[in-house]
């Protein structure tokens, strides 16, 4: 076999291995389910917020001013809001209006 043809044949064999690679990552990625998140006021560090405030003074992510705004969320594991003391959207509205 002359040189040419056996560059030819190990980068054939490599890219095939690649294809298969990525296509089997894929496939085991979209199988695996979607971890449930819920938004959690009050757990934002400042600039570390995920989206929009209550106020709407600011409508991007980590635009936070402060640590743990009560108008300030991120998204975490759904049922774990509550352990790391954070809030509701309904509970983060009624602390701010009172």
């Amino acid at each position: 076999m002359n040189q040419r043809a056996l560059i030819a044949s190990a980068a054939t064999a490599l890219l095939s291995t690649m294809l298969l690679s990525t296509s089997a990552m894929a496939a085991s990625h979209a199988a695996a389910p979607k971890a449930e998140k819920e938004k959690c006021y009050g757990i934002a560090k400042a600039g570390q917020n995920d989206c929009a405030n209550l106020a709407g003074t600011h409508s991007c992510a980590g635009q936070a001013k402060v640590d743990m705004d009560k108008g300030e969320w991120k998204y975490v594991a759904k049922g774990t809001c509550a352990t790391m003391k954070g809030m509701s959207m309904e509970e983060a509205k009624k602390g701010m209006k009172s």
